[in-house]
């Protein structure tokens, strides 16, 4: 027997379902990154994120991505502030500690 499947069944968002899946498979660290991916831009505003992106979590350490000197110098002042509103929007202390370093943010 064939099911069909009815039009107004609610369609489930493929990110849930991989999460779901995943969430057996990936170290804590990987969900907090995508976590931390998912609100970087509005945690640090359109400007930052466009030079500034993180690229690892480890351990409570957050590595970050800066475009210039200018951008690490200037993220440096505001790293506490970040590590709060991200701590905040995830409802833990998951980051500990911020790193800057300069790197491509094309790729």
């Amino acid at each position: 027997m064939i099911k069909t499947i009815s039009m107004t069944q609610d369609f489930t968002h493929i990110k849930t379902i991989l999460n779901t899946t995943l969430k057996n498979f990936r170290p804590a660290s990987d969900m907090d990154m995508t976590m931390i991916w998912d609100i970087w831009d509005n945690i640090v505003g359109e400007m930052i994120a466009e030079n500034a992106k993180p690229g690892a979590f480890r351990d409570g350490v957050l590595k970050v991505n800066v475009s210039s000197s200018v951008w690490l110098q200037q993220l440096r002042f505001l790293k506490c502030d970040i590590a709060q509103k991200i701590n905040h929007a995830v409802g833990r202390d998951i980051v500990k500690e911020i790193r800057f370093k300069i790197a491509n943010l094309d790729s």
